[in-house]
């Protein structure tokens, strides 16, 4: 069969006049593959989905409940644009009391249709062809592909063991940081879940006014802090200056499918991230704006998620540990980043993250997300699905069995 005449018409940037003609597959349609033969070769055999990147339970039931009241207001049915009141002054409350930023809600807040979005969106701010994007690797990539959607370069800067997961600012050559506009970084760090020591927000700040750059602190997993009181980048000295920090009602919430969240900081920034918004959605719909900003003024829903995940990740390291990994609890996040085997004594050897983790899917059931950015890590989440805490425990007796068995080699 011939190509279609629009074949030739695809973008350069998705592939040009070879999209769709690729091979490679997708980490996580490898997964997704490897879950489904896993199923198939042994159905009566449960698998152990460690990872799965969402949270477990629906929205808190009072937010639910004023959704449900919303959705049948007249006043609600229009378009939001960029945002309503309501939603702004929540958020500002809710950053006030929560990091004691005082944000003004009119210029200094926007919302958007999940964090994801305001990463795809932020490029378009400032990236012309040539321009650069820092960003800290393994990590999430949106702002780095959007930045190559405009004929922007990514400078990928690893995030090692032996650097304690922080970025290497020093390390950035000359010419790079020359033509650099954006940093993007990201703590409570996902997936290492490092969070940032005291004075790495102080560096970021003064890093990016020696060299001219602004700074995108993704604070999706911010509410996930277990080491101490959660920090926002915005409480340094002159981050304001500087840069912005990306929400997420996501992970801290339970809204997940909701897609709610919001950027704030700079004015200038915020208006500039408004303007392409504007010209890219019409809003999210007003009624989860309005149950959002319900959430946001509810803290007890924040603490109650996060003492579930921390009561969980508590017990995930500890089962591994049991059997024979090397990690310890995270500083946050609900993701647990782990050195993954180099083999198994008597058994096969792995090249990479991907290889064990492929290992782990098909022979034992037990699903983790490969990161081979900068070393050979595994990414288990505790997001996993289990109805209350005696269940929590019987997965891990479970996890256990399974790999207590398992010879590994790291």
């Amino acid at each position: 069969m011939s190509d279609p005449y629009f074949q030739q018409l695809f973008a350069d940037r998705i592939g040009g006049e070879n999209y769709g003609k690729g091979t490679e597959i997708y980490k996580f349609e490898k997964i997704k593959r490897a879950k489904r033969k896993a199923l198939a070769d042994f159905p009566d055999r449960l698998l152990l989905d460690f990872g799965i990147g969402e949270n477990d339970a629906p929205a808190d039931q009072a937010v639910r409940d004023v959704m449900a009241s919303e959705i049948h207001l007249q006043e609600n049915r229009g378009y939001a644009d960029n945002g309503i009141a309501e939603f702004k002054e929540a958020v500002a409350r809710f950053m006030q009391r929560n990091f004691d930023v005082e944000l003004d809600a009119t210029i200094e807040v926007n919302h958007c249709i999940g964090s994801k979005t305001a990463l795809s969106m932020i490029p378009a701010c400032f990236i012309n062809p040539g321009d650069v994007t820092l960003m800290t690797v393994p990590g999430y990539p949106v702002a780095g592909t959007h930045t190559k959607y405009y004929g922007g370069e990514v400078h990928e800067l690893p995030l090692l063991a032996e650097n304690n997961f922080l970025p290497d600012l020093e390390s950035i050559p000359a010419d790079i940081l020359e033509r650099a506009k954006l940093l993007v970084i990201n703590y409570p760090n996902s997936p290492t879940g490092k969070l940032a020591p005291a004075g790495f927000f102080e560096q970021v700040v003064q890093f990016a006014k020696d060299n001219d750059i602004v700074v995108v602190q993704d604070a999706a997993h911010i509410l996930l802090t277990f080491d101490g009181r959660p920090t926002s980048f915005l409480e340094t000295p002159g981050a304001r200056d500087v840069g912005v920090e990306i929400h997420s009602l996501s992970k801290g919430f339970d809204m997940i499918g909701w897609r709610i969240g919001w950027v704030c900081g700079n004015p200038l920034l915020v208006q500039a991230f408004s303007d392409v918004k504007d010209n890219c959605d019409s809003g999210q719909f007003i009624a989860i704006q309005k149950a959002a900003a319900a959430a946001l003024d509810n803290d007890s829903i924040p603490v109650r998620i996060r003492e579930k995940y921390r009561r969980r990740m508590t017990s995930l390291v500890e089962t591994l540990k049991s059997c024979g990994f090397q990690c310890e609890m995270p500083g946050g996040s609900y993701f647990l980043y782990t050195l993954a085997p180099t083999g198994v004594e008597g058994g096969p050897s792995f090249a990479n993250a991907e290889e064990a983790s492929q290992y782990l899917i098909t022979e034992h059931g037990i699903v983790t997300v490969p990161w081979d950015n900068a070393g050979s890590f595994l990414r288990f989440s505790v997001t996993y699905v289990a109805d209350d805490e005696q269940r929590e425990q019987e997965l891990m007796q479970e996890t256990i069995a399974r790999l207590s068995s398992i010879p590994f080699t790291f």
